[in-house]
């Protein structure tokens, strides 16, 4: 049943305080799709592997798979809104191994994109200030150059986003209102005008990029379309602090991924559309721009400048500086509702799932304040390489999404959101083995480095999967190896990339190597020359030889350690089961008889109702039976001779009802439930126990009485009513048994 709006009350069960408008929703959804990184990335990437009309038509194509993954979503927030967002749906529809698979990947790609924006600031700061911040000490990582100013000003901004997310949810909110308000208007207000004012002598082509055929290069910028909008879902994480009813929620979602994908056109339309003058064309330029500084440095902005002058630059950079602070806002409370939940269900400590005064659960927002601030001084080389992860990530997440919902519409019945769903779920294993598998893509969707960073969160995973399992009392994880097999494939394919990769660069170096020995190296007619080449191209090939075996020795060894945990992981969980399965037997067997106790009797009973409220049951009985003169047997006999009257009578109903399960519910009761064989030939046992009964009226034997009531369906909503009328129907004939003794004594 579909939920109802979280502003119908003052808080919801958890705590959490209804705070987001429609608007505001909308903005969350447009603010973290749409960065920095966006307008880097659609130049470098997408319009320098595809060219203009490549890209277009491959974002359309890529909008068109998310509308999938949106309905998927809305379907989602609306059926189970929650903190954890798509880890707590995973969890309630396939269970907690799934649930914490889904959480461990959105909190990597959630983290990528959070610690990417918070290390955009000095960029921004760079761009229009230029060396304002650049003071300090400063040394150079990975090739890219840090400054204790730049990185004091990405601690300030974390701190103090966060400190605003603990505080108050008014000024987020706000904030995050106006400044995607501002970036959808201006930006487009910029873009549109340059294309108005376009001057015909700059051509829009190349169209397509040399090198391969239009419609590969359309299909390349497909596979990768989630990065685009990755972060557009994080809504979710929000929804038990709506102030409208969940069901508005669709139609937010589907204008906002509409929305972006203009925006992402309207992006790449005006980089295009202007560039220097020494240069032949928009391709030229793009291909150089990591070479340039200042505005040139940004195609968007120098196609602004050029057309619109200064206004459009600050038009330009008031819209870019709005969407980061949405992102850095969007991002922060995310991840806060992530670890809020996951600290609530207790799979991160419990600490994170307490909420302060204001209803915020801001230890979480310090955790991830914490974390961050050391950040900034790893570089933004290395920060790249995070946000390279997000690929698979977002891919991974939209998958796991897709997989809930097909599980939940199934058994819900709803045929629309099992098509999707199953949809969805392929197309991202489509897209999932585009980025794992080598030679598929003929381009390079993820920095080398980022396949190895990718292996480690999943090793890292599986060690944390391990602590998770061993002190699992409820034996919630590790049940299904589905989990633990698709984090091994993650890292197996990941790590036949990453050496793929690193053996191509290192081939690739090797021929550089040898042009140089070539060009220097002209042929001559000494006798030892080519000696000297021989023994130069075998250097060569040893260089590639050793570095493939250096890369695939760690892959394996990788590869190997996640084996053993999961190994691990198996024998412990194997244990714990087997430990939990004898304590369980132990607490629900009955000690005197050996049939199971009154504990297992209401177990069952539950289950059963379960079965009857999903109408899954059509046919089943009860038969109540109570042991004759047991009072008697204990006064005169003792108890011990009591005891052996209970278990001959419990012998005797076992011998009748053989394929029934039989519970002692008191101490001289017992119930049975009747469904299969034993239903269907339900008058004939309970004769069988009369007639026993009415054998050994003169003998020793254990005499029964039993009543028997059947299920009516449309009649009994559960359990109870058909046990009462057994109950009543054995005590008419228990009734009847102690008249018929009297008379024949």
């Amino acid at each position: 049943r579909e939920m109802g709006s979280m502003g119908e009350n003052n808080r919801s069960a958890t705590g959490l305080r209804p705070a987001f408008s429609p608007l505001g929703i909308w903005a969350f959804s447009i603010g973290t799709s749409i960065g920095w990184g966006s307008f880097i990335v659609t130049c470098n990437t997408y319009l320098q592997k595809s060219g203009l009309l490549g890209t277009v038509f491959g974002l359309l194509i890529g909008m068109a798979v998310i509308l999938v993954i949106t309905w998927n979503l809305q379907y989602m927030i609306r059926q189970s809104p929650g903190a954890g967002g798509i880890y707590t749906f995973e969890k309630k529809v396939s269970g907690s191994d799934f649930g914490f698979l889904a959480a461990w990947f959105v909190l990597l790609t959630y983290m990528a994109i959070l610690w990417a924006n918070i290390t955009s600031v000095p960029l921004f700061a760079r761009f229009f200030l230029g060396n304002t911040f650049r003071f300090g000490f400063h040394y150079s990582i990975f090739g890219y150059e840090v400054w204790m100013g730049e990185a004091l000003l990405s601690i300030c901004a974390v701190v103090l986003i966060g400190l605003l997310c603990a505080r108050s949810l008014r000024i987020p909110h706000a904030v995050t209102v106006a400044g995607s308000v501002i970036f959808a208007l201006g930006f487009t207000v910029c873009a549109v005008l340059a294309a108005l004012r376009h001057n015909g002598a700059l051509s829009y082509e190349p169209f397509y990029t040399a090198g391969s055929a239009p419609f590969a290069q359309i299909v390349r910028i497909a596979a990768i379309s989630p990065w685009a909008f990755i972060g557009f879902e994080n809504i979710a994480h929000f929804s038990e602090e709506y102030r409208f009813p969940v069901k508005k929620v669709k139609g937010i979602l589907i204008c906002s991924v509409i929305i972006t994908t203009l925006l992402y056109l309207l992006l790449s339309l005006l980089s295009v559309s202007a560039y220097p003058p020494e240069y032949a064309s928009w391709l030229d330029y793009v291909e150089d721009m990591g070479n340039l500084d200042g505005i040139r440095a940004v195609p968007a902005f120098f196609a602004a400048d050029y057309y619109l002058g200064k206004a459009g630059v600050a038009v330009l950079m008031l819209s870019l500086f709005g969407v980061i602070l949405t992102s850095l806002f969007g991002n922060m409370l995310a991840l806060s509702r992530l670890l809020f939940a996951a600290g609530r269900d207790r799979e991160a400590p419990e600490s994170l799932g307490r909420l302060n005064a204001h209803g915020i659960p801001s230890n979480a927002i310090r955790l991830i304040v914490i974390v961050s601030v050391f950040i900034p001084f790893l570089g933004r080389t290395a920060i790249g390489w995070i946000v390279d992860v997000t690929t698979l990530g977002a891919t991974i997440i939209y998958g796991l999404l897709s997989h809930a919902v097909f599980r939940h519409a199934k058994l819900a019945g709803n045929t629309a959101e099992k098509v999707t769903g199953m949809l969805g779920f392929l197309l991202m294993l489509v897209f999932l083995l585009l980025l794992l598998i080598p030679g598929l893509l003929p381009f390079d969707a993820m920095a080398t480095e980022s396949y190895f960073l990718f292996i480690v969160w999943a090793v890292v995973g599986l060690g944390y999967f391990r602590h998770l399992v061993r002190r699992d009392s409820r034996r919630q994880y590790g049940s299904s190896i589905v989990v633990w097999v698709i984090l091994l494939l993650l890292v197996l394919f990941a790590s036949m990339m990453w050496v793929s990769r690193e053996t191509e660069s290192a081939t690739q170096n090797a021929m550089s190597e040898i042009y140089a020995y070539h060009q220097t190296h002209p042929t001559v007619t000494r006798p030892d020359a080519d000696a000297d080449t021989l023994v130069f191209l075998h250097k060569q090939a040893e260089r590639i030889q050793r570095t493939n075996a250096l890369f695939t020795i760690v892959s394996f060894g990788l590869f190997f350690l996640s084996t053993a945990i999961m190994l691990n992981n198996y024998r412990d969980t194997r244990l714990l089961g087997q430990q939990l399965s004898a304590a369980e037997r132990s607490a629900t067997t009955d000690q005197l008889t050996g049939v199971k106790n009154r504990l297992s009797y209401a177990q069952f009973e539950e289950a059963l109702n379960d079965r009857i409220e999903s109408g899954g049951v059509s046919a089943f009985a009860v038969v109540v039976c109570d042991v004759n003169g047991l009072k008697h047997v204990n006064d005169n006999q003792g108890h011990s001779a009591g005891d052996t009257c209970i278990r001959n009578a419990c012998a005797l109903i076992c011998k009748v009802f053989k394929r029934s399960p039989v519970f002692r519910i008191g101490g001289d009761e017992f119930a049975v439930l009747l469904e299969g064989d034993d239903y269907d030939n339900r008058a004939t046992l309970l004769e069988q126990i009369a007639a026993q009964a009415h054998q050994n009226m003169t003998t020793a034997g254990a005499t029964l009485s039993a009543g028997m009531s059947e299920y009516i369906p449309g009649q009994d909503d559960c359990v109870h009513p058909v046990f009462t009328r057994a109950d009543r129907q054995m005590y008419r004939n228990k009734n009847a048994f102690k008249a018929e003794k009297a008379r024949l004594s």
